[in-house]
Protein backbone atom coordinates (compact mmCIF):
# COMPACT_ATOMS: atom_id res chain seq x y z
CA UNK A 1 0.00 0.00 0.00
CA UNK A 2 3.30 2.63 0.74
CA UNK A 3 4.61 1.96 -2.29
CA UNK A 4 1.46 2.37 -4.41
CA UNK A 5 0.85 5.85 -2.93
CA UNK A 6 4.46 6.81 -3.54
CA UNK A 7 6.65 6.58 -6.21
CA UNK A 8 10.35 5.31 -5.80
CA UNK A 9 11.97 8.25 -7.88
CA UNK A 10 11.67 10.79 -11.01
CA UNK A 11 14.60 10.64 -12.78
CA UNK A 12 16.46 13.72 -13.59
CA UNK A 13 18.76 14.82 -16.95
CA UNK A 14 20.88 17.99 -16.21
CA UNK A 15 22.14 20.33 -18.66
CA UNK A 16 25.02 22.09 -15.68
CA UNK A 17 26.18 24.90 -18.11
CA UNK A 18 28.45 27.51 -17.56
CA UNK A 19 25.51 30.65 -18.22
CA UNK A 20 22.54 28.51 -17.08
CA UNK A 21 21.08 25.03 -15.45
CA UNK A 22 18.26 23.03 -17.44
CA UNK A 23 16.89 20.39 -15.31
CA UNK A 24 14.39 17.41 -17.10
CA UNK A 25 12.51 15.30 -14.93
CA UNK A 26 11.30 11.75 -16.35
CA UNK A 27 7.97 11.78 -17.30
CA UNK A 28 7.02 16.00 -16.87
CA UNK A 29 9.62 17.48 -19.33
CA UNK A 30 11.62 20.53 -18.39
CA UNK A 31 10.90 21.85 -15.33
CA UNK A 32 14.10 24.14 -14.81
CA UNK A 33 15.81 26.73 -16.59
CA UNK A 34 17.74 29.15 -14.30
CA UNK A 35 20.80 31.21 -14.10
CA UNK A 36 23.93 29.06 -12.78
CA UNK A 37 24.35 31.71 -9.84
CA UNK A 38 24.47 31.28 -6.16
CA UNK A 39 24.69 33.95 -3.54
CA UNK A 40 26.44 32.81 -0.47
CA UNK A 41 25.75 34.31 2.96
CA UNK A 42 29.47 34.41 4.10
CA UNK A 43 29.04 34.48 7.99
CA UNK A 44 26.36 31.59 7.72
CA UNK A 45 28.10 29.25 4.91
CA UNK A 46 24.56 28.49 3.53
CA UNK A 47 22.86 29.52 -0.04
CA UNK A 48 20.46 32.73 0.39
CA UNK A 49 19.44 32.27 -3.39
CA UNK A 50 19.95 30.55 -6.06
CA UNK A 51 19.52 30.98 -10.12
CA UNK A 52 16.70 33.61 -11.44
CA UNK A 53 17.02 35.57 -7.74
CA UNK A 54 21.26 35.06 -7.29
CA UNK A 55 21.49 36.44 -10.51
CA UNK A 56 19.81 39.87 -9.94
CA UNK A 57 22.43 39.76 -6.89
CA UNK A 58 25.24 39.53 -9.21
CA UNK A 59 27.59 43.16 -8.79
CA UNK A 60 25.03 44.71 -5.98
CA UNK A 61 25.80 42.48 -2.58
CA UNK A 62 27.44 44.13 0.52
CA UNK A 63 30.56 42.44 2.28
CA UNK A 64 28.58 39.37 3.85
CA UNK A 65 27.30 37.95 0.76
CA UNK A 66 28.58 36.91 -2.79
CA UNK A 67 26.89 36.19 -5.92
CA UNK A 68 28.91 33.81 -7.91
CA UNK A 69 28.95 31.61 -11.25
CA UNK A 70 30.15 28.50 -9.85
CA UNK A 71 31.34 27.02 -13.30
CA UNK A 72 33.70 28.80 -15.46
CA UNK A 73 34.50 27.43 -18.75
CA UNK A 74 32.38 24.61 -18.44
CA UNK A 75 33.82 23.41 -15.58
CA UNK A 76 33.19 23.79 -11.92
CA UNK A 77 35.40 26.80 -10.61
CA UNK A 78 34.12 26.87 -6.80
CA UNK A 79 32.91 23.26 -6.02
CA UNK A 80 30.66 24.33 -2.66
CA UNK A 81 28.97 26.52 -4.67
CA UNK A 82 28.00 24.05 -7.38
CA UNK A 83 27.01 21.39 -4.96
CA UNK A 84 24.72 23.80 -3.05
CA UNK A 85 23.11 24.70 -6.20
CA UNK A 86 22.95 21.49 -7.81
CA UNK A 87 21.77 20.34 -4.19
CA UNK A 88 19.42 22.94 -3.99
CA UNK A 89 17.72 22.43 -7.82
CA UNK A 90 17.02 18.72 -7.33
CA UNK A 91 15.41 19.26 -4.54
CA UNK A 92 13.29 21.57 -6.09
CA UNK A 93 12.23 19.63 -9.25
CA UNK A 94 12.21 16.33 -7.05
CA UNK A 95 10.14 18.15 -4.04
CA UNK A 96 6.84 15.62 -2.87
CA UNK A 97 8.02 12.83 -6.12
CA UNK A 98 9.73 10.27 -4.29
CA UNK A 99 11.06 8.51 -1.64
CA UNK A 100 14.37 7.73 -3.18
CA UNK A 101 17.02 10.09 -4.32
CA UNK A 102 17.34 9.91 -8.23
CA UNK A 103 19.46 9.40 -10.77
CA UNK A 104 21.21 12.04 -12.76
CA UNK A 105 22.35 11.99 -16.44
CA UNK A 106 24.25 15.10 -15.89
CA UNK A 107 25.94 16.78 -19.56
CA UNK A 108 29.80 17.88 -19.20
CA UNK A 109 32.08 19.32 -22.10
CA UNK A 110 33.86 16.62 -23.58
CA UNK A 111 37.16 18.10 -22.97
CA UNK A 112 37.45 18.06 -19.24
CA UNK A 113 39.63 16.28 -17.86
CA UNK A 114 39.07 13.27 -15.47
CA UNK A 115 39.48 15.63 -11.76
CA UNK A 116 36.65 18.04 -13.12
CA UNK A 117 34.79 14.58 -14.28
CA UNK A 118 34.61 13.35 -10.92
CA UNK A 119 34.06 16.78 -9.56
CA UNK A 120 30.64 17.03 -11.11
CA UNK A 121 29.88 13.74 -10.10
CA UNK A 122 30.52 14.51 -6.46
CA UNK A 123 28.58 17.99 -6.88
CA UNK A 124 25.56 15.76 -8.33
CA UNK A 125 25.76 13.17 -5.85
CA UNK A 126 25.35 15.80 -3.20
CA UNK A 127 20.72 14.95 -4.09
CA UNK A 128 21.89 12.03 -6.15
CA UNK A 129 21.83 8.22 -5.27
CA UNK A 130 24.32 7.96 -8.64
CA UNK A 131 25.81 10.52 -11.22
CA UNK A 132 25.46 9.49 -15.00
CA UNK A 133 27.94 11.65 -17.39
CA UNK A 134 27.59 12.53 -21.09
CA UNK A 135 29.44 14.60 -23.53
CA UNK A 136 27.54 17.56 -24.48
CA UNK A 137 28.12 17.16 -28.50
CA UNK A 138 26.37 13.98 -27.43
CA UNK A 139 23.67 14.92 -25.54
CA UNK A 140 22.90 18.25 -28.40
CA UNK A 141 23.18 15.57 -31.17
CA UNK A 142 20.10 13.46 -29.67
CA UNK A 143 18.39 16.34 -28.57
CA UNK A 144 18.44 17.76 -31.89
CA UNK A 145 16.89 14.45 -33.54
CA UNK A 146 20.06 13.66 -34.98
CA UNK A 147 20.80 10.15 -36.30
CA UNK A 148 23.77 9.34 -33.69
CA UNK A 149 23.26 5.86 -33.23
CA UNK A 150 23.39 4.75 -37.04
CA UNK A 151 26.26 4.33 -39.04
CA UNK A 152 26.05 7.86 -40.57
CA UNK A 153 28.42 10.68 -39.86
CA UNK A 154 26.61 13.77 -38.31
CA UNK A 155 28.26 16.89 -36.76
CA UNK A 156 26.74 19.08 -34.33
CA UNK A 157 28.80 22.46 -32.78
CA UNK A 158 27.48 23.05 -29.63
CA UNK A 159 28.38 27.03 -28.19
CA UNK A 160 27.03 27.39 -24.79
CA UNK A 161 28.49 30.15 -22.56
CA UNK A 162 32.02 29.00 -21.88
CA UNK A 163 33.16 26.14 -24.43
CA UNK A 164 32.39 25.58 -27.63
CA UNK A 165 32.30 21.52 -28.68
CA UNK A 166 32.49 20.54 -32.25
CA UNK A 167 31.76 16.88 -32.68
CA UNK A 168 31.74 14.31 -35.53
CA UNK A 169 29.25 11.31 -34.70
CA UNK A 170 28.73 7.98 -35.60
CA UNK A 171 26.99 4.51 -34.29
CA UNK A 172 26.48 5.85 -31.25
CA UNK A 173 30.45 6.98 -30.31
CA UNK A 174 32.22 10.08 -31.12
CA UNK A 175 34.95 10.02 -34.02
CA UNK A 176 36.33 13.29 -33.17
CA UNK A 177 35.74 15.73 -30.58
CA UNK A 178 37.52 19.27 -30.01
CA UNK A 179 36.40 21.55 -26.91
CA UNK A 180 37.47 25.33 -27.12
CA UNK A 181 37.22 27.08 -23.62
CA UNK A 182 35.72 30.07 -26.66
CA UNK A 183 31.93 30.90 -26.38
CA UNK A 184 29.19 33.16 -25.00
CA UNK A 185 31.18 34.36 -22.20
CA UNK A 186 34.21 35.17 -24.24
CA UNK A 187 31.76 36.93 -26.66
CA UNK A 188 30.18 38.97 -23.96
CA UNK A 189 34.00 39.52 -22.83
CA UNK A 190 34.75 40.96 -26.20
CA UNK A 191 32.10 43.49 -26.57
CA UNK A 192 33.39 44.98 -22.85
CA UNK A 193 36.75 45.44 -24.13
CA UNK A 194 35.81 46.87 -27.03
CA UNK A 195 33.78 49.45 -25.27
CA UNK A 196 36.79 49.94 -22.65
CA UNK A 197 38.94 50.72 -25.97
CA UNK A 198 37.12 52.59 -28.18
CA UNK A 199 34.76 54.62 -25.99
CA UNK A 200 36.65 54.78 -22.51
CA UNK A 201 33.08 52.89 -21.08
CA UNK A 202 33.40 50.02 -18.55
CA UNK A 203 29.63 48.22 -18.41
CA UNK A 204 28.63 44.90 -16.25
CA UNK A 205 28.20 41.16 -17.66
CA UNK A 206 24.85 41.74 -17.95
CA UNK A 207 24.90 44.70 -20.03
CA UNK A 208 27.45 42.91 -22.45
CA UNK A 209 25.01 40.05 -22.83
CA UNK A 210 22.35 42.54 -23.60
CA UNK A 211 24.12 44.13 -26.38
CA UNK A 212 24.92 40.89 -27.78
CA UNK A 213 21.45 39.94 -27.60
CA UNK A 214 20.35 42.99 -29.25
CA UNK A 215 22.22 44.49 -32.07
CA UNK A 216 25.08 41.76 -32.33
CA UNK A 217 25.56 39.43 -34.98
CA UNK A 218 28.24 37.24 -36.71
CA UNK A 219 28.25 38.05 -40.49
CA UNK A 220 27.44 41.49 -42.66
CA UNK A 221 23.91 42.20 -42.94
CA UNK A 222 23.40 46.03 -44.69
CA UNK A 223 20.18 46.45 -43.33
CA UNK A 224 20.59 44.95 -39.95
CA UNK A 225 24.51 46.67 -39.50
CA UNK A 226 22.78 49.78 -39.39
CA UNK A 227 20.83 49.52 -35.98
CA UNK A 228 21.98 51.25 -32.85
CA UNK A 229 21.30 50.97 -29.37
CA UNK A 230 21.57 53.51 -26.36
CA UNK A 231 24.03 52.19 -23.58
CA UNK A 232 25.29 52.97 -20.27
CA UNK A 233 28.18 52.70 -18.13
CA UNK A 234 30.90 54.37 -16.30
CA UNK A 235 33.09 56.80 -17.92
CA UNK A 236 36.52 55.77 -17.28
CA UNK A 237 37.70 59.30 -17.73
CA UNK A 238 35.49 61.27 -15.92
CA UNK A 239 34.62 58.59 -13.55
CA UNK A 240 30.68 59.38 -14.15
CA UNK A 241 28.03 57.30 -15.91
CA UNK A 242 27.39 58.18 -19.36
CA UNK A 243 25.58 57.11 -22.19
CA UNK A 244 26.51 56.65 -25.65
CA UNK A 245 24.76 54.95 -28.97
CA UNK A 246 26.06 51.71 -30.72
CA UNK A 247 25.91 50.96 -34.44
CA UNK A 248 25.37 46.96 -34.93
CA UNK A 249 28.27 46.92 -37.65
CA UNK A 250 30.87 48.08 -35.11
CA UNK A 251 29.02 45.16 -32.05
CA UNK A 252 30.39 42.62 -35.21
CA UNK A 253 33.25 43.42 -35.58
CA UNK A 254 34.15 43.75 -31.64
CA UNK A 255 32.73 39.94 -31.78
CA UNK A 256 35.04 39.08 -34.82
CA UNK A 257 38.00 37.43 -32.64
CA UNK A 258 35.94 34.71 -30.28
CA UNK A 259 33.57 33.72 -34.06
CA UNK A 260 36.69 32.98 -35.86
CA UNK A 261 38.45 30.98 -32.78
CA UNK A 262 34.67 29.12 -33.02
CA UNK A 263 34.63 28.83 -36.90
CA UNK A 264 38.70 27.37 -36.75
CA UNK A 265 37.93 24.34 -34.47
CA UNK A 266 35.22 23.33 -37.17
CA UNK A 267 37.86 23.62 -39.91
CA UNK A 268 40.44 22.00 -37.97
CA UNK A 269 37.61 19.01 -36.78
CA UNK A 270 36.84 18.76 -40.47
CA UNK A 271 40.43 18.69 -41.44
CA UNK A 272 40.32 15.43 -39.83
CA UNK A 273 37.55 13.93 -40.05
CA UNK A 274 37.87 10.69 -42.26
CA UNK A 275 36.60 10.66 -46.08
CA UNK A 276 33.33 8.93 -45.66
CA UNK A 277 32.46 10.69 -42.47
CA UNK A 278 33.23 13.84 -44.25
CA UNK A 279 30.81 13.10 -47.25
CA UNK A 280 27.94 12.19 -44.89
CA UNK A 281 28.73 15.63 -43.54
CA UNK A 282 28.59 17.68 -46.83
CA UNK A 283 25.48 15.93 -47.38
CA UNK A 284 23.50 16.50 -44.40
CA UNK A 285 25.21 20.05 -43.24
CA UNK A 286 26.76 21.35 -39.84
CA UNK A 287 24.18 21.64 -36.94
CA UNK A 288 24.66 24.58 -34.51
CA UNK A 289 23.23 23.90 -31.05
CA UNK A 290 23.75 25.91 -27.49
CA UNK A 291 23.10 29.50 -26.98
CA UNK A 292 25.74 30.74 -28.85
CA UNK A 293 23.40 29.29 -31.99
CA UNK A 294 21.16 32.03 -31.27
CA UNK A 295 23.93 35.18 -32.34
CA UNK A 296 22.71 36.53 -35.40
CA UNK A 297 23.94 35.19 -38.80
CA UNK A 298 26.40 32.80 -37.28
CA UNK A 299 25.27 30.19 -39.18
CA UNK A 300 25.70 31.90 -42.80
CA UNK A 301 29.28 32.59 -41.22
CA UNK A 302 30.26 28.71 -40.52
CA UNK A 303 28.89 28.43 -44.49
CA UNK A 304 30.89 30.81 -45.66
CA UNK A 305 34.41 29.90 -43.76
CA UNK A 306 33.38 25.75 -44.83
CA UNK A 307 31.27 25.57 -47.75
CA UNK A 308 29.40 23.67 -45.89
CA UNK A 309 25.52 23.93 -45.58
CA UNK A 310 24.63 25.05 -41.78
CA UNK A 311 21.21 24.95 -40.14
CA UNK A 312 20.80 25.81 -36.49
CA UNK A 313 19.01 22.89 -34.19
CA UNK A 314 14.96 23.55 -33.59
CA UNK A 315 15.31 24.89 -29.75
CA UNK A 316 19.49 25.45 -29.52
CA UNK A 317 18.68 26.12 -25.86
CA UNK A 318 17.34 22.68 -25.17
CA UNK A 319 19.45 20.59 -27.28
CA UNK A 320 21.76 19.14 -24.38
CA UNK A 321 19.02 19.05 -21.68
CA UNK A 322 16.43 16.98 -23.59
CA UNK A 323 19.02 15.24 -25.07
CA UNK A 324 19.73 13.87 -21.37
CA UNK A 325 16.15 13.26 -20.78
CA UNK A 326 15.86 10.81 -24.25
CA UNK A 327 18.72 8.84 -22.65
CA UNK A 328 16.52 8.63 -19.36
CA UNK A 329 14.01 7.55 -21.39
CA UNK A 330 15.53 5.11 -23.54
CA UNK A 331 18.56 4.29 -21.08
CA UNK A 332 18.80 0.37 -21.98
CA UNK A 333 19.16 1.52 -25.56
CA UNK A 334 21.54 4.43 -25.03
CA UNK A 335 23.82 3.80 -22.05
CA UNK A 336 26.77 2.94 -24.37
CA UNK A 337 26.82 6.81 -24.51
CA UNK A 338 26.69 7.73 -21.10
CA UNK A 339 30.13 7.57 -18.74
CA UNK A 340 28.73 5.17 -15.99
CA UNK A 341 30.85 5.03 -12.56
CA UNK A 342 31.87 1.29 -11.21
CA UNK A 343 29.56 1.31 -8.30
CA UNK A 344 26.31 2.06 -10.80
CA UNK A 345 27.47 -0.74 -13.58
CA UNK A 346 25.37 -3.17 -11.31
CA UNK A 347 22.47 -0.91 -11.53
CA UNK A 348 22.23 0.01 -14.55
CA UNK A 349 22.23 -4.08 -15.68
CA UNK A 350 19.11 -4.05 -13.79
Amino acid sequence: MFLRRFRLSRDIGIDLGTANTLIYVQGKGIVLEEPSVVAMDLEEGEPLAVGDDAKMMLGRTPGNIRAVRPLRDGVIADFDAAEQMLKTFIQKCNEGRGIIAPRLVVGIPSGVTSVERRAVREAGLAGAREVHLIDEPVAAAIGAHLPVTEAIGTMIVDIGGGTTEVAVLSLGGTVLSESVRVAGDEINDSIGVYLKKVHNLVVGERTAEEIKIRIGSAFPNNDFDMQSMDVRGLHLLSGLPRSITLQAGDIREAMAEPLNKIVDAVKRVLERTPPELAADIVDRGIMLAGGGALVRGISDLVSHETGIFTHVAEEPLLCVVNGCGQVLDNFKRLRRVVDTPEFARNAVRD
